[in-house]
């Protein structure tokens, strides 16, 4: 080792580990970032070694100091990795040592770091996957914003990206806003997986010392302790499922972007993206880029990709620990920091970007988009709907050809008339859509009710 020292089973060998062993499997550069989260398992972790008469008062405070001086130092940068430090476990066990003496050895009783690296972990993705949550909360409440900013304007709703039927503006947003729910309840049912501990189980079968696992975790703030040390220590399930939850988010993330690069384009010209949120071209000087909406797009594949690697790191892996699962951090650190830019960009991009409502209304206004109001004011005069389908499409047959417009064709038509030729008007297609839950005035009020109440909820489990 470059420096000197040792790692934590020297012992048992007679040299010193290969340079392109340590080069191949340190983990430091990336689990560094797991240091709050093992500072707080290793004060756990100490108080339980207390309890148990494993350290007397004098050790116990010796440790706790370290482990203080040791938050400062990683705090404020001044903390110095050495050569021989594995991964952020090693290297703070490393500096108790030198701080606290013969009572920083005894950190490591009855704690193997197979246990520990899944305790950290699991405090890690409590805390973030939370972060997380907030943020999805805070890009559902800008849709909610800018839907009761929108009022009674309108536009083409798609299917297969072709003009459907009118919508309201709002209800194509809080489309974006109820979708991003499901997934905050996802974050949390994915928690309740995440809150246990595993402190105790040691390196897969527990340990002759007269420890308490079910303590620790009270002390630690888990809900419970783990109840099988095998799979304790083993278990990266509640990895799979958290990459899993994001990777859901980063497509609705990327629905949400494919829209925005269609609507910003000329095309569309539904909305104009604010300065602040836009990119230019270096050749072209006319460009104004949706570059967020597309990394929001293309970003999603690569945490498609994360989800993919790691559950084929799990796959078929024998009980218990296998370094293979050293394998699981960068995956999960990587599609949390992705999805956590990628909210409050479009949050910025949403809240700041301007809608043309005109060109939206001229769009929904095609006299095409009647169709199904007007088979449906013949269902409700006693008409099969299949026959009024028929009846209504061989007027827009005509109309597309060129025969005549459409509010002709309907006046003129012996089953349908001026009455039903009403239908057919700027702004009237999108007052129809009266079900319960549907686009229209009436029912996007009620929506946005409802809406707000979910919010409510969510904020209350975020802040109990």
């Amino acid at each position: 080792m470059d420096d000197g020292s040792e790692p934590l089973w020297h012992g048992r060998f007679g040299a010193s580990p290969s340079e392109s062993l340590l080069d191949y499997t340190a983990s430091l550069p990336f689990d560094r970032l797991l240091w709050r989260d093992d500072l707080a398992g290793s004060r756990g972790h100490v108080r339980g070694l207390s309890r148990a008469g494993l350290l007397d008062e004098a050790e116990t405070r010796a440790v706790v100091d370290a482990l203080d001086t040791v938050e400062s130092e990683m705090a404020d940068g001044s903390f110095r990795f050495a050569g021989g430090d594995e991964d952020i476990h090693t290297a703070v066990e490393r500096r108790v040592t030198e701080l606290a003496g013969p009572a920083g050895a005894k950190l490591h009783t009855a704690r193997s770091r197979n246990d520990q690296v899944a305790t950290d972990l699991r405090l890690w993705c409590k805390r973030e996957l939370l972060v997380v949550a907030e943020q999805v909360a805070e890009l559902q409440r800008v849709l909610l914003a800018r839907s009761l900013h929108a009022g009674q304007s309108y536009l083409p709703g798609y299917t297969h990206l072709q003009r459907a039927q009118p919508v309201l503006l709002a209800h194509h947003l809080l489309a974006h806003g109820w979708a991003l729910g499901r997934d905050v309840e996802r974050i949390h049912d994915a928690l309740g997986r995440v809150d246990v501990c595993p402190l105790g189980a040691g390196a897969l079968a527990g340990t002759s010392l007269p420890i308490d696992p079910a303590a620790t975790a009270v002390d630690l703030g888990f809900a419970r302790a783990f109840d099988n040390s095998l799979d304790a220590v083993s278990d990266r399930d509640f990895v799979a499922e958290a990459v899993f939850v994001l990777t859901l988010l980063a497509v609705h993330l990327a629905r949400i972007g494919e829209e925005w690069v269609l609507w910003s384009s000329q095309e569309f010209g539904f909305v104009r993206l604010h300065d602040a949120y836009a990119t230019g071209s270096s050749m072209l000087p006319q460009k104004k880029n949706p570059d967020i909406a597309e990394l929001a797009r293309g970003k999603s594949g690569r945490l498609i990709g994360n989800l993919s690697g790691l559950l084929a790191t799990l796959k078929g892996l024998p009980l218990a620990y296998n370094r293979d699962l050293q394998e699981d951090k960068e995956p999960l650190f990587d599609s949390v920091a992705q999805v956590s830019r990628g909210l409050t960009a479009l949050a910025g991009m949403i809240e700041t970007a301007a809608f043309d409502t005109e060109v939206m209304a001229k769009a929904a206004d095609d006299e095409a988009m009647a169709a199904t109001d007007l088979a449906e004011w013949l269902v409700r005069r006693g008409m099969p709907f299949r026959d009024a389908h028929a009846t209504v499409g061989a007027l827009v047959r005509r109309h597309v050809a060129g025969e005549a417009p459409m509010h002709r064709l309907v006046t003129d038509h012996p089953q349908l008339g001026p009455e039903a030729a009403a239908l057919i008007g700027s702004g009237v297609g999108v007052t129809q859509r009266t079900s319960p839950g549907g686009a229209g005035p009436r029912p996007v009020a009620a929506q946005i009710i409802a809406y707000e109440q979910m919010l409510a909820r969510q904020d209350e489990r975020l802040r109990p």
